[in-house]
């Protein structure tokens, strides 16, 4: 442990002497909005793509994780927070993380009850693996690859458990779209609220960020899929066009808002 310890603080001192600053946004309004909506098109782009077009899980899912892993060395090798790359990087990691849950279930016959559970068990493994290594699970100081490379296979994992969560929720457990709309987003309103009186900011934030994604599902399957199945008929396509469109706007802003901050802030623990 004393070596590992030495390791990262190596690792660190590195990083920050060659001018890595944090990877990861600060978590405001337009971060959250393009999360939910990343998890959206996450859900509907890989329904189109599998079912619409005809690809089928398997070659849609590999398709995407090549395009993720090209989009994730990319970032990597970023000495800093670049919107486009790194929100491209989180819309292709949605589309893995739901081909990764659909595959489980479609393809290999996991019940949504264990692939949640199974997915519940691997998230507190990577962070787990992360704390002991670092320290710290704090988004503010992703300014090494190790944190970054934790980071990532966090949020990969959480996109996976949202996915079967929120299946298991709408579809398994008959909520229905409208109805698990309405419950993620009241459970993710409780987070907040808890955020807000002072509750743990590491721990909240993990538990929205998990929660994003039933929510953000829900409502695309509430909007794409058709009347007689509880949606309100938008079709997948369209709700795909409607929010990548309203990413790009976003990322956009994001892109403004990075340019316009002439000082850096000091990271900080949360």
């Amino acid at each position: 442990m004393l070596t590992n310890g030495r390791t990262s603080l190596l690792e660190t001192a590195n990083d920050r002497a060659a001018g890595m600053r944090n990877k990861v946004p600060e978590a405001t309004v337009v971060f959250w909005a393009i999360k939910i909506m990343a998890t959206t098109v996450g859900e509907t782009g890989a329904d189109y793509l599998a079912v619409h077009v005809g690809l089928g899980t398997a070659f849609t899912g590999a398709l995407m994780s090549a395009l993720l892993i090209a989009a994730l060395v990319m970032q990597l090798r970023m000495r800093k927070y670049i919107p486009w790359i790194y929100w491209l990087t989180v819309v292709l990691v949605s589309v893995v993380g739901t081909q990764i849950t659909d595959a489980l279930t479609d393809k290999l016959g996991v019940s949504l009850y264990a692939s949640t559970i199974a997915f519940s068990l691997a998230l507190v493994a990577v962070f787990a693996l992360w704390y002991r290594s670092e320290r710290t699970l704090s988004i503010h100081t992703i300014y090494t690859t190790r944190r970054e490379l934790f980071y990532w296979a966090a949020v990969l994992v959480t996109f996976a458990l949202g996915t079967a969560a929120g299946d298991l929720a709408t579809e398994a457990l008959g909520l229905g779209f409208l109805f698990g709309v309405v419950v993620f987003g009241a459970l993710i309103a409780s987070v907040s609220a808890i955020y807000y009186v002072g509750g743990n900011p590491v721990l909240t934030f993990w538990l929205a960020y998990i929660l994003t994604r039933p929510l953000g599902a829900s409502f695309g399957d509430l909007l794409s899929q058709s009347r007689a199945y509880g949606g309100l008929g938008l079709g997948t396509i369209n709700t795909s066009v409607l929010f990548l469109s309203a990413i790009v706007v976003l990322v956009i802003v994001a892109t403004a808002i990075e340019q316009r901050s002439v000082r850096v802030v000091p990271a900080r623990e949360p």
